[in-house]
């Protein structure tokens, strides 16, 4: 039997996911309305579990923070260092992470937003030295390095395309191309490679835009 409850987190789990779509597509101007609608839920049922549209972002980033936690404690627990910082970056990758950039400095970011991604960037630390340590990982990849990869790669222009142009049959083969990125990327990450160009990226870079100006 489906409970009221059933039925509130069900459309929960709508919402949220509805809205990282509209911002894979639309970006800092997606509307609660595109949101409500992806979602299938009438924009008054949005309204009383997010006050604001804001609020829902919140929700959204402490979702996608406790996702990038779990997949580094998930590495972590690999006794392979190399293995263990493949699977993290595969999973933030495969999840999307990327698709919240767009909202970076447009909401407040809260103290438990905060307190998270704290935790996630000592969790990213300690990967990044196992694999070094272990000389898997090139030494001139930095944790901010891994981070910004993350981010470009979690957001995949064609597949939204397609999704749009309702091109559902050539999403399996967008994803098994991304699936080859994540891939390629991943060896570029090995030591062996020739040195990247320029100055490490500060880390001023990935967490600076979450700042109010």
């Amino acid at each position: 039997m489906t409970t009221r409850r059933d039925i509130t987190e069900r459309n929960d789990r709508a919402l949220l996911q509805a809205a990282r779509d509209v911002l894979a597509e639309d970006g800092a101007h997606a509307s609660v309305a595109a949101v409500a609608a992806r979602a299938g839920v009438g924009i008054g049922s949005l309204y009383r579990r997010y006050r604001t549209k804001e609020e829902l972002f919140q929700r959204l980033s402490l979702m996608s923070l406790d996702h990038w936690n779990e997949a580094a404690e998930q590495g972590l627990a690999d006794p392979d260092p190399w293995a263990g910082l493949a699977t993290f970056v595969r999973r933030c990758v495969e999840f999307g992470q990327g698709t919240l950039a767009p909202i970076a400095g447009a909401i407040e970011v809260t103290r438990e937003m905060s307190d998270k991604a704290r935790h996630g960037d000592e969790l990213l630390d300690e990967l990044v030295r196992r694999a070094r340590e272990a000389g898997a990982l090139r030494a001139d990849v930095t944790t901010v390095d891994i981070s910004l990869l993350i981010e470009q790669l979690g957001r995949f222009p064609a597949a939204d395309q397609l999704r749009k142009q309702g091109r559902d049959d050539l999403l399996p083969g967008a994803a098994e191309a991304r699936r080859r990125l994540i891939a390629i990327a991943l060896d570029g990450l090995r030591a062996g490679h020739a040195p990247l160009p320029g100055s490490p990226p500060d880390n001023e870079l990935f967490t600076g835009r979450w700042s109010n100006p």
